[in-house]
């Protein structure tokens, strides 16, 4: 992953010209010692199965990664915890009720999106859907595939992030 901090040209603050003392975490000025940390955005994304262990995925309807597949997830909200997060996201993108969820794990990643790359974490939970005939296509979400996650073929997987909790899910499931 390449630097994931970005540079302003002008203090935020004073607008005085230059990258700041540092260029880095936090961005500091040297003029009037405006200091701003850079922290990642939190997103949430599940691997939803059903009683067959297949696993629910979206193909995705909007850039970045659009027609790529995805796990049901998206951002958290200010105030809420990943947990209300995770559940509010897969109502919104495919319609479907989760029963208890379990933490799979969290990996950084980059979101590209109207000319700004944000860096995100983003954490991964495992959960069965309560009713997974239930699934379908909403918001941001071109199409559904329930599919056994063993023949996902990661080139097709929109995130990096996702690459890798599918790789640990893999791994867990094989123990």
């Amino acid at each position: 992953m390449s630097d994931p901090y970005c540079c302003f040209d002008h203090c935020p603050r004073c607008a005085s010209a230059g990258p700041g003392e540092t260029g880095g975490n936090p961005f500091r000025c040297a003029r009037c010692g405006f200091v701003l940390f850079f922290n990642a955005a939190a997103a949430v994304a599940a691997f939803i199965t059903d009683p067959a262990g297949r696993v629910l995925y979206i193909r995705r309807g909007k850039e970045p990664g659009r027609g790529r597949l995805g796990m049901p997830g998206g951002f958290v909200d200010p105030g809420e915890s990943a947990e209300a997060a995770l559940r509010r996201e897969v109502r919104e993108e495919v319609g479907l009720e989760l029963g208890p969820l379990a933490y799979l794990g969290s990996w950084p990643n980059r979101y590209p999106y109207r000319d700004v790359t944000y860096t995100t974490l983003d954490l991964f939970f495992v959960a069965a859907a309560t009713d997974p005939a239930a699934a379908r296509p909403l918001d941001a979400v071109e199409g559904i595939e329930w599919m056994d996650p063993a023949h996902v073929d990661p080139d097709d997987v929109a995130f990096e992030s996702m690459r890798a909790a599918l790789e640990r899910y893999l791994a867990s499931a094989a123990r």
